[in-house]
């Protein structure tokens, strides 16, 4: 994945999976004797948790880091843009997907990077995602993690697919590598579980007191990428503000009639909507682009937010 002919860099969170990928990449970068500095990217808006713990990840590591920041206004104007390069109106990935279109134009327009190495996958195959807490057993488990993996072409691999090459990047995911996933699912299931009330624990531990990552950053708790670039702080979450957004852009009627105008994949809040309009202006009839929303299983949720979840919120 070091082949190329043109700069590599890696898109960096703070979150486990880009730190992982983001410090191996440097290790395995000097080893082949690339001597540019490896970039990495983080990006968002005012008192984001990702773009700190970015920070010190990079300050570790010695990369090249560059930190975009947005504002909600940036991303209100590239949810259009966002949706059409997608194909897609479900909710978690359009609110994902900002972010990431937002940094990979950066990328393009600022730097002369290309090729980027990313975290996805992790979550499907390490059972990352906060709703593992709740499954019911380590089957169901194992299961979830598979179904994961089956569809994720459809919301995250679409994400940082499409965001990417929008921009004429080159995104590389080692957590999907077919040998890799191919090892870690011959696991035995209950070491892929949750452990001690911390997800991805396997993983965690395998680099664990290794000097890799500093260990605030290698034990941070799960926070989705579309939580993660915005502020903690109560009513400034990014879906907060994108369901504030849409709340003005439709009406109480609208969503009182969405059976009717949607009947497939029927919009579930004024967000959603949203996003199904602006689908739709492009790709009406192609409804059929995902099966289902993304959702929290085993939850009861009705936002695929992590925030809303109460292991989340202890």
């Amino acid at each position: 994945r070091l082949m190329a002919d043109r700069r590599i860099g890696c898109m960096l969170s703070g979150g486990l999976d880009s730190s992982l990928i983001s410090a191996l990449l440097v290790e395995c970068a000097k080893e082949a004797g690339i001597t540019y500095p490896i970039q990495t990217f983080s990006i968002g808006m005012e008192g984001s948790p990702d773009v700190a713990a970015a920070r010190k990840v990079a300050a570790h590591l010695g990369t090249e880091h560059h930190e975009v920041t947005f504002t909600a206004e940036d991303g209100f104007n590239a949810v259009g843009s966002t949706i059409s390069h997608l194909e897609s109106y479900d909710i978690t990935t359009v609110r994902a997907s900002v972010g990431m279109y937002l940094i990979s134009e950066y990328i393009s327009k600022k730097t002369d990077t290309i090729v980027i190495f990313s975290g996805e996958g992790s979550d499907e195959l390490a059972q990352g995602y906060i709703y593992f807490h709740k499954s019911p057993s380590t089957a169901e488990a194992d299961e979830e993690s598979r179904r994961l993996l089956r569809d994720i072409y459809l919301y995250d691999g679409l994400r940082s697919d499409r965001t990417t090459a929008a921009h004429g990047l080159e995104l590389r995911v080692p957590f999907l590598d077919r040998y890799f996933t191919s090892y870690y699912l011959s696991l035995p299931p209950e070491m892929r579980q949750p452990q001690e009330g911390v997800e991805k624990h396997l993983l965690r531990s395998a680099f664990s007191g290794t000097g890799l990552l500093p260990e605030e950053i290698l034990w941070r708790p799960k926070e989705a990428f579309s939580d993660g670039v915005s502020s903690t702080k109560k009513g400034e979450s990014w879906f907060e503000l994108l369901q504030r957004f849409s709340d003005k852009h439709i009406s109480d009627d609208q969503l009182a009639q969405a059976k009717l105008t949607f009947p497939k994949n029927t919009p579930i809040s004024k967000e959603s909507y949203y996003y199904r309009q602006q689908f739709s202006k492009e790709y009406s009839g192609h409804e059929h682009f995902i099966p289902y929303f993304w959702m929290p299983k085993w939850t009861g949720a009705t936002d695929p937010s992590a925030r809303t979840l109460s292991h989340y919120k202890d």
